[in-house]
């Protein structure tokens, strides 16, 4: 999981953490770090097990959970999604969205019990090559409709998509109100509960709904990382950001790195 000099160019700015004393030890190298964060994800391995060509796994964690305090990787990927939108790579005439189910080894914030057994679930909105324009996490038992606002978060209005299209779990009355608002149409089959009087969908606009697969697709991307298939981590904000991580992995791949 090593970076090319072109790619920490692109990835480096974001992770700048500034000194508040001249005393102390000397600071890590941040790119040493970084890549110990990205083996890490890939592998899913133990933090004990991370080998001595890297830096020391304290000094690695301790980094990792200062850059999720800072909400570094979200803006990270926000940055390179605004690269490949100048360079004109991206498709968000339609944007899909979807959530999976991560198991929980063990307890921490944002695990919830369901009938999978108790986990997290990790949503996100991807363009219409598969590329991740959000994500989010949540407990398990939270609906996908009540995640969706967060997983937007990353939108700006140059990556604002015109339709967002998701499975029978996005249909509500709600969260169509709330997309509105910002412009997006939200295309879904209605839910077996729905009234026949009720319904807001026509058959021409759930065409688009086949291609549902391309974020399926990225989440099997995703599971090339072998954090993210089974959540050890015991703070929330970690995950998440391990999460962010694994979508800038797929960003960076589009931009040729």
């Amino acid at each position: 999981m090593f970076l090319t000099d072109e790619q920490w160019a692109l990835i480096e700015p974001y992770l700048i953490i500034k000194r508040t004393s001249r005393f102390g030890r000397p600071r890590a190298d941040g790119r040493k770090v970084f890549e110990a964060i990205l083996f890490m994800l890939h592998t899913g391995m133990q933090w004990r097990f991370l080998p001595k060509s890297f830096p020391p796994k304290s000094t690695v964690h301790d980094y990792l959970s200062r850059w999720c305090q800072r909400d570094a990787f979200r803006r990270l990927l926000a940055g390179l999604i605004r690269v490949l939108l100048e360079r004109g790579e991206l498709q968000i005439d339609q944007a899909f969205i979807d959530a999976t189910f991560a198991p929980a080894k063990g307890a921490g914030d944002g695990v919830g019990l369901t009938r999978k057994g108790k986990g997290t679930k990790i949503q996100i909105a991807v363009d219409g090559q598969g590329i991740p324009l959000g994500a989010s996490v949540a407990s398990a038992g939270l609906g996908e409709p009540q995640m969706v606002q967060q997983t937007l978060q990353l939108f700006e209005e140059k990556s604002q998509p015109e339709r967002l299209i998701g499975d029978k779990a996005y249909d509500s009355d709600p969260l169509d109100a709330l997309l509105a608002e910002l412009g997006i149409e939200m295309i879904a089959p209605h839910s077996q509960n729905r009234l026949p009087e009720n319904q807001t969908q026509d058959g021409r606009a759930l065409r688009r709904y086949r291609h549902r697969w391309i974020v399926e697709r990225t989440f099997a991307w995703l599971g090339y990382h072998r954090r993210l298939l089974v959540r050890w981590e015991k703070h929330l904000p970690i995950f998440l950001g391990f999460t962010l991580l694994g979508c800038m992995m797929i960003t960076l791949k589009k931009l040729g790195g």
